[in-house]
């Protein structure tokens, strides 16, 4: 933490003597300040709350596993508990970009009859994707399930449980996500 903080006041303090605008710099300070948001999954009412501090600051509608809660692997259920964000894929890709084994495909789904994905039953992950690992001994093994924050292209189905284990969010609602944690941010699954 002493490394952080130290870290960004001299990154800061190096840049000031730059041609970079007071704005600039106030943007690359925040950048660098710890996160203090974090995500609560409420499984039971489908929803996932964003939080600043000790603050709501927006409710999502989402859907976690058709099979339920369990930390066990195998299972397609989502795990429980403690999470944090691993990594964050996806950046600058459209609305809709598809993303196969964590890599953009180029294709973009729409709901749009003449694409060829708007009729898939296939899970897609799609726009972004916040990949999760545990931090208690009971969901160690969430990395390694490959557990993701996601956008779906069946947003028909947010609100109950249908996914494979992940937690989708609509298309538009995954970029706020995205755009609002960082990696390390805290994400509690009950």
């Amino acid at each position: 933490d002493e490394y952080i903080e130290g870290k960004t006041s001299f990154i800061i303090d190096i840049l000031s003597k730059s041609d970079l605008s007071p704005r600039e710099l106030e943007n690359i300070r925040k950048s660098n300040e710890e996160s203090k948001k974090k995500m609560i999954i409420r499984s039971a009412d489908q929803v996932a709350e964003l939080w600043d501090e000790n603050k709501i600051i927006k409710v999502y509608r989402i859907s976690t596993a058709l099979n339920g809660l369990s930390c066990k692997a195998g299972t397609n259920c989502t795990p429980t508990g403690k999470l944090k964000v691993a990594s964050k894929i996806g950046q600058g890709l459209p609305i809709g970009g598809v993303l196969r084994s964590r890599i953009p495909t180029g294709e973009v789904w729409s709901n749009d009859r003449n694409n060829p994905l708007s009729l898939s039953d296939e899970d897609l992950v799609l726009t972004r994707l916040l990949w999760l690992e545990g931090a208690e001994d009971n969901n160690a093994n969430t990395f390694k399930r490959y557990i993701y924050l996601h956008g779906t292209n069946q947003e028909h189905l947010l609100g109950k449980p249908a996914s494979h284990g992940c937690i989708r969010f609509s298309n538009q609602d995954i970029v706020e996500v995205f755009d609002a944690l960082q990696a390390g941010n805290e994400v509690e699954v009950c």
